[in-house]
């Protein structure tokens, strides 16, 4: 059977990204000829992957991306995914259904539905002003802020909820335009003890989509910069370009108790077969999901 690039790419992943998180084999118990006994299983975390674009532009990628991410949080052994396509489960409230399982009196709950109670971490591909109502961002920002659960953004994380300011204070900066669309570009890794960089050399170059954000709230006082797109190889030439050139392209930051990431890369349904972007992403859920420690520390620009 002849193997395509993308057979070739996904079996990469499955070894380099998923294996690497997987358990070492257990040693040897010093009585020779007692088996040995493997350890209890830990619970898996549980992740809420969302791809709510229908109030905005709607990436083609947003349905891979989701996949892509379920299939190597399961092979990691370390977090389930569930993947909606709506917000209907950021809530901490009951879950209704419609028709004959919607709210009493017409109905009962029996849509075996979760909320916000359930999940540890949201992986948030969505863009747009949303459907979420008043109770439903509440609860949002109460499950990053009090609980101390993970949000991590991709992409068009930072393209949604314009008119919701603490949205925009939780993740750390708002989109303001890509002048440069889909381009190639060189990344200059900031702080490579990120979960999911040590493997990724100083500078490398990718082809994505960068996104640049406004002043407000950005701002590196209140983030911590993984990496930052090399201006220096970019076309300078385009309107609207930020004065002081600073162009990240992953931070991350806490919002209360709880970890917040994001990345620009993602846009190219193909990047998400690439196992940079992959480990990156996976690095960052680890980090929401506190299986991995990192202290944010916001900087100024280095390298």
């Amino acid at each position: 059977m002849k193997m395509t690039r993308r057979d070739v790419l996904g079996g990469v992943a499955a070894m380099g990204v998923a294996g690497a998180f997987s358990a070492k084999p257990l040693r040897a118990q010093k009585d020779m000829g007692t088996p040995a006994t493997a350890p209890p299983a830990k619970p898996m975390k549980r992740v809420l992957a969302i791809g709510d674009d229908q109030t905005g532009y709607q990436h083609d990628s947003v349905s891979h991306a989701l996949a892509t991410m379920e299939r190597l949080g399961r092979a990691s052994g370390e977090f389930t995914t569930t993947i909606r396509t709506d917000s209907q489960l950021i809530t901490k409230g009951k879950v209704y259904g419609t028709g004959k399982y919607a709210a009493p009196p017409v109905g009962t709950n029996r849509t075996n539905a979760k909320n916000l109670n359930d999940f540890d971490a949201i992986f948030f591909y969505g863009l747009g002003e949303g459907t979420l109502s008043e109770s439903q961002k509440a609860d949002l920002l109460s499950f990053v802020h009090d609980d101390g659960k993970g949000f991590v953004g991709a992409h068009t994380a930072i393209d949604a909820f314009y008119s919701w300011p603490e949205y925009g204070e939780m993740v750390g900066g708002y989109f303001d335009n890509h002048p440069w669309g889909v381009a190639e570009g060189t990344v200059i890794v900031e702080e490579p003890s990120f979960p999911g960089w040590a493997s990724l050399p100083a500078t490398f170059p990718i082809k994505d989509e960068f996104y640049m954000t406004q002043m407000k709230p950005y701002s590196r006082s209140k983030v911590d910069v993984i990496a930052r797109l090399d201006a220096s190889k970019m076309d300078l030439t385009k309107k609207g370009l930020r004065a002081d050139l600073d162009f990240p392209v992953a931070w991350a930051k806490t919002y209360g108790k709880g970890n917040v990431f994001w990345s620009t890369f993602g846009h190219p349904d193909a990047n998400w077969d690439d196992v940079r972007v992959q480990g990156i992403y996976m690095g960052a859920i680890r980090w929401a999901l506190w299986l991995v420690e990192y202290a944010v520390r916001p900087h100024g620009v280095k390298g």
